[in-house]
């Protein structure tokens, strides 16, 4: 059994996919990734998960989109983050638990998902 917070990944660039990846599994995370608002949906409900990474711009389905229907069966934790740091204000009334703008430093996104995951435990 581990001990590893898992977080869900959900972006539609698959580069940037695997860097914060990369990155978190080097952090002790378990990470799963998908590239879709549907998939990450999916994912939500078949996973246990302690948190998700949401981007907000993607296609078909936007990160507001998810997040609305997140929250019809999910009290999980989202960080949404985006280029467009006006998107802040929406997301967080979207049900986000927090917003981070790109390009944002790993330590800072790490601490967000201690700070938000750590009062679950």
């Amino acid at each position: 059994m581990t001990n590893k917070k898992r977080v869900l990944l959900v972006d539609d660039h698959p580069k940037l996919l695997k860097f914060i990846e990369v990155d978190l599994k080097a952090h002790d995370f378990e990470v799963n990734t998908v590239v879709s608002g549907q998939e990450g949906l999916e994912a939500i409900r078949s996973n246990r998960l302690d948190i998700i990474l949401l981007d907000i711009r993607m296609p078909e389905m936007d990160g507001f989109e998810v997040l609305r229907r997140l929250r019809k069966f999910s009290l999980l934790p989202v960080i949404a983050y985006s280029a467009t740091p006006e998107y802040s204000s929406r997301a967080l009334e979207c049900g986000a638990n927090a917003f981070i703008a790109k390009p944002f430093e790993m330590d800072q996104l790490i601490r967000l998902i201690n700070e938000l995951t750590n009062h679950r435990e």
